[in-house]
């Protein structure tokens, strides 16, 4: 599934890659802004964790025309008199704006890194807002984010994940050059299907898949899991039998009047 994502995400969605210290999600984040520039796709990245040369590493950065990047790394809160890019800006207007201020024909691809830079200035409702509003459509066509999970409180890690379309969690693999990753992708008939797979990343941030483990496609509404009974172990019968059940459906209830008596009372006798 890895590798379909890698593929392309659809209109309106929004990818959420979630790390963690003990392994950065961030070069497979450049594997993804790489797949969309040889899709020839406009890839627009907001920059707070790292510089702009670090995150330009091993980019295909000859794409200039598709490629912008606007770092928000050495004035991430404004406090020059010309900020390049602020975290005061996430908001769909500035975002809008900021899109448009680059002619192309068609919507972009939107990259943040990080959403957790921004999750510590600005109120998480708000921030889950502008992720919801972006998903619209309008100058952005996808968005893919990273999230640091372990820099926040889990319900605000649950709230940013439940708004996106497919989520990744990764972590170390068992090898060196290894990370496991595990896959959760939405529908727009609300399934869910889960993946969890190995691989690893090339020098120019391809991906080699080594294994993976694949569970079957759910029902996000109705997926059942499995419970104890709590009336296996009772000493009466809370259920009832075939027979028990003809009798009750023949049962006549008291407020519950017959053919026969609505007709007698609907006899002229009784209706003066």
């Amino acid at each position: 599934m890895l590798t379909e994502l890698l593929q392309g995400i659809e209109a309106g969605g929004f990818l959420v890659i979630q790390d963690s210290c003990s392994y950065s999600g961030r070069h497979l984040l450049k594997s993804f802004i790489n797949a969309a520039l040889n899709r020839a796709e406009v890839v627009h990245v907001l920059g707070f964790d790292v510089s702009e040369e670090e995150l330009k590493d091993g980019l295909r950065t000859s794409d200039t025309q598709r490629l912008h990047i606007h770092s928000a790394y050495t004035d991430p809160l404004g406090w020059t008199e010309r900020p390049a890019f602020t975290v005061h800006q996430f908001r769909l207007e500035d975002l809008t704006d900021l899109v448009k201020q680059t002619p192309h024909p068609k919507p972009a691809t939107l990259i943040i890194d990080s959403l957790s830079w921004i999750l510590r200035h600005v109120t998480p409702p708000a921030v889950c807002k502008t992720l919801h509003q972006l998903r619209k459509g309008g100058a952005v066509r996808a968005v893919i984010g990273l999230l640091h999970a372990d820099m926040h409180q889990r319900g605000t890690v649950g709230s940013v994940c439940h708004l996106a379309t497919s989520l990744i969690a990764v972590a170390p693999g068992a090898k060196g050059d290894e990370a496991v990753a595990k896959i959760t992708k939405r529908s727009k008939f609300r399934k869910v299907m889960q993946d969890e797979e190995i691989f690893s990343l090339n020098g120019d941030f391809t991906v080699t898949i080594h294994s993976k483990r694949s569970n079957p496609e759910q029902n996000w509404n109705d997926a059942e899991e499995e419970q104890v009974d709590p009336t296996a172990e009772l000493t009466f019968n809370l259920r009832l039998s075939d027979s028990e059940l003809e009798a009750k459906k023949k049962l006549m209830l008291p407020f519950v009047f017959s053919k026969e008596k609505l007709a007698t009372l609907s006899q002229p006798a009784f209706l003066k």
